[in-house]
């Protein structure tokens, strides 16, 4: 049986948020509260620890340095098999013992914690802790957290406490779990400095200093056929974009690695389509965070800068995501032109379509799935990080979308891939706002693929045969 996945979301992770003013030392935003009292530091924070700088190889108790401070880890270490579920190359994992912060945190408002299951362990539950006399005592923040999942999804909790604080999770059942990128957003002066920002989730708008040199996309061996089998376009041209200036709102641009129809007036994509399969998420590069200008956008249009979204509180948020392109450093590159982000809602971003982004990519690691992908956006008016609907941002420049969109088409790993979607491929829909204020849970917005042709007026998956469209893109998805 063929899969087809298709999501709608006002904007995996892109990837990069571009909140406003945070407490990231290489990376602030522009973002001022105008209703601040002299003196005192009312800016907005977002700090993630993201276990990349650690090490830790065995689950005896003990200290480790990590980003944000030393922690404790009692049955616990960091680890980088094939079976840790992570959002890079290494997660906490975690048996049947905690992980504390020996370190306190000011005016946190909200945590966010990504979890999954190790491997093929079985299901278990955890609890989160929270403790205001310096870690003498604990008491528990909402309810037990069951543990179902094999790929990462997100829990956020509220704090209510205004003093310094410190967390631990505790694990309650048998099995082992994952965790990984816990997110401190908060107000004020944190109390803590990251000596290894993640530029993955804690924002800042990009540069506030000069724009990046303007580049182009090195194309290698790696990037997917023009033509035939795993070929970006195979599924059709939903708009019927062309490589032509006068068509300057629906221009054609095949980037090797991925193919988009590029909005000229809207200084961002319509729609984004790509090839995955095993071959490009092979880790053989990090993230390249190297945001830049496309060097060869026609010259009488507005070239949109890597700090375009500085202190906008919207995420530069990818449509191809880095995480799909880890083959090679061209490959990774290319996802990091502006040309293939869209201003996107920081929980939305970072946490619901991160999932999403993540599940996909879980289809084809670990249930040998290939997945032909589009994505892409449409709508005016976004709510990012400072709660208003935002039209556009960068003096008018750049629209903020109402919603993004998925479809995911998965295939078994093979080939003749046309002929080999049929009516009984399950079909995947996910709609949800352009809002800071989105459930983490992006299962709860599931549509179908026709709701999508009807918001958009595009015409997807078009070199299906027509009975085969009508029977795919009117179904349901059913989570498991």
């Amino acid at each position: 049986m063929a899969f087809v996945i298709l999501a709608i979301a006002s904007c995996t992770k892109n990837d990069t948020p571009v909140s406003p003013t945070e407490t990231n030392p290489t990376d602030s935003g522009t973002g001022t509260d105008s209703g601040s009292q002299p003196g005192i530091n009312t800016n907005p924070y977002s700090i993630t620890e993201n276990f990349e700088s650690g090490v830790k190889t065995a689950y005896a108790a003990g200290d480790v340095t990590l980003s944000t401070g030393s922690w404790y880890f009692d049955d616990a270490l960091i680890g980088n098999l094939s079976g840790d579920a992570k959002n890079g190359t290494q997660s906490v994992r975690l048996r049947n013992g905690s992980i504390s912060m020996n370190f306190d945190i000011n005016g946190v408002k909200m945590l966010y914690v990504k979890h999954a299951k190790f491997g093929s362990d079985g299901n278990s539950t955890w609890q989160l802790m929270i403790s205001n006399n310096g870690g003498s005592s604990y008491t528990q923040i909402g309810s037990d957290i069951s543990e179902i999942s094999t790929t990462l999804k997100t829990d956020s909790f509220s704090i209510s406490d205004t003093l310094a604080v410190r967390f631990k999770i505790l694990k309650t059942g048998d099995t082992r779990i994952n965790l990984d990128d816990i997110t401190f957003k908060g107000i004020g002066d944190p109390g803590i400095t990251v000596s290894e920002p993640d530029t993955t989730s804690t924002g800042g708008g990009g540069s506030t200093s000069d724009a990046a040199e303007p580049r182009n996309v090195t194309v290698g061996s790696d990037a997917p056929p023009a033509s035939g089998d795993n070929s970006n376009l195979l599924l059709g041209n939903p708009s019927d974009a062309v490589n032509s200036v006068v068509s300057k709102d629906n221009y054609l641009i095949d980037f090797g690695y991925y193919t988009e129809s590029y909005n000229a007036s809207r200084a961002e994509p319509n729609w984004v389509s790509w090839h995955l399969d095993a071959s490009n998420i092979t880790h053989a590069v990090s993230r390249q965070d190297n945001f830049a200008a496309w060097a060869d956008l026609p010259s009488e249009w507005f070239q949109v800068q890597d700090n375009s979204y500085s202190g906008s509180g919207f995420d530069r948020g990818h449509n191809c995501p880095s995480a799909d392109r880890t083959s090679s450093v061209d490959a990774n590159s290319a996802t990091f032109l502006m040309t293939n982000m869209i201003p996107q809602a920081p929980n939305n971003n970072q946490h619901t379509w991160a999932d999403l982004e993540n599940y996909l990519r879980d289809e084809v690691t670990n249930k040998g799935y290939e997945i032909y992908i589009i994505m892409g956006s449409y709508g005016e008016g976004g709510t990012g990080y400072y709660g208003a609907t935002v039209a556009t941002i960068d003096n008018g420049n750049i629209a903020v979308p109402s919603h993004i969109w998925k479809i995911a088409v998965m295939l078994k790993t093979g080939d003749n891939d046309l002929s080999r979607i049929d009516s009984t491929t399950t079909v995947l829909a996910v709609n949800t706002p352009n809002a800071n204020s989105i459930d983490p849970d992006w299962t709860k917005y599931i549509v179908t693929v026709r709701d999508i042709e009807q918001a958009t007026g595009y015409n997807f998956l078009s070199e299906l045969p027509q009975a085969v469209q009508d029977a795919i893109e009117t179904k349901t998805y059913s989570a498991n």
